[in-house]
């Protein structure tokens, strides 16, 4: 799988972009951005399906298993050993993984939402018995577990075997412009394929560099008006191109932008964009069956804020997955529709008024 493009090094002091060098070989597995939020939202479907109480325990010690695997590039073997008492750090969002006859251990960055999720458990007395041996689950039934959630994701076993989570990190942060060095150090490699001078990298420009990366990560899922997700399709015409996005909450959004653009963008299928588009280009429409227009984005979502001013006012509308989309309207529509929070509203805007960004 190639996913290298056609646009030139940048130069003139702009800085050289890794990944768009950075290409995986055809047999190499592994699961995209997308794919392993898919799992993500698996394993938490499945431990909100427990019916018992010690069952939901149960399942979410697996699931926590797996978000380590999926946030750290950690072997299975290094997350069953994490002691949670002693080797988890909630206060600056870390995880000390490997070491005794390996060698030292390494520290690795944890994203603040899996921080919040192991917090939670910390403080639940449902788990109390099971503090500093909450990951020390046998590895074939946490295997097990993995692939039954493959089968309902539609995934073979080989593609959600812990192997495969720890390349699919690897893959993740490089495409992520995330340099070697780091990346190597994350997964405790003891080697890499580049020169001595690409090998160095201060422990403190380390930290600086994973703690980017995770909120970037986090500010994804969580800006307004943004839809990170991979580029599903790209209708090419005389001037302008179609490009159409599949979100990582299962929304297409679809832009219009100039063949210029797509170019200098160097936006293919299968690559990762954000979409994002201005408060005011955001039209609402109070109607819980999907309204005739032509705008071609239609979602529809709750609202969950209004803020009404003299001329204008702002509205949060939260979509399925939790996506949050402001619209800017007059004070005097936002009356005529008579919104009120917890109401069913479409937000609508048409392809020209969604801007791309590659990071």
């Amino acid at each position: 799988m190639d996913e290298t493009n056609n646009a030139a090094p940048e130069s003139g002091g702009k800085r050289f972009r890794a990944a768009r060098i950075f290409s995986v070989p055809d047999d190499v597995k592994f699961l995209d951005t997308l794919e392993l939020t898919r799992l993500s939202e698996a394993f938490s479907a499945w431990t909100t399906r427990a019916g018992r109480p010690d069952v939901a325990v149960s399942r979410n010690r697996v699931r926590l298993i797996y978000l380590m695997l999926r946030h750290t590039g950690a072997r299975l073997g290094e997350v069953l050993a994490v002691n949670d008492r002693s080797d988890v750090n909630l206060e600056n969002l870390s995880v000390m993984l490997g070491g005794g006859e390996e060698g030292p251990g390494r520290e690795v960055q944890i994203p603040a939402e899996l921080g919040e999720a192991l917090a939670a458990v910390f403080d639940d007395p449902a788990y109390a018995s099971l503090r500093g041996g909450l990951f020390r689950l046998d590895q074939g039934h946490v295997r097990r577990k993995f692939y039954e959630r493959a089968e309902e994701c539609g995934f073979t076993k080989e593609l959600v075997n812990p192997s495969t989570i720890r390349r699919s990190r690897a893959v993740e942060l490089l495409r992520d412009d995330v340099p070697l060095p780091v990346v190597q150090r994350i997964l405790g490699h003891s080697t890499a394929d580049l020169t001595a001078a690409f090998l160095h990298l201060p422990e403190d420009q380390r930290r600086k560099v994973e703690r980017q990366v995770l909120t970037r990560e986090t500010r994804r899922t969580s800006a307004r008006n943004a839809f990170f997700g991979r580029v599903a399709r790209v209708q090419r015409g005389d001037i302008q191109s179609i490009v159409t996005v599949e979100s990582l909450g299962g929304h297409a959004v679809s832009s219009i932008i100039t063949n210029e653009s797509l170019k200098n963008l160097g936006v293919t299928e299968g690559s990762f964009v954000t979409a994002e588009i201005k408060a005011p280009w955001v039209v609402l429409e109070a109607a819980v069956d999907m309204p005739r227009s032509t705008a071609g984005n239609r979602f529809l979502g709750d609202v969950e804020l209004i803020r009404l001013g003299e001329l204008t006012s702002e509205v949060i509308v939260a979509l399925s997955d939790d996506t949050r989309l402001c619209a800017v309207i007059t004070t005097q529509s936002a009356r005529e529709l008579a919104l009120a929070e917890g109401q069913k509203v479409w937000a609508m805007f048409t392809a020209f008024a969604v801007v791309l960004h590659v990071e």
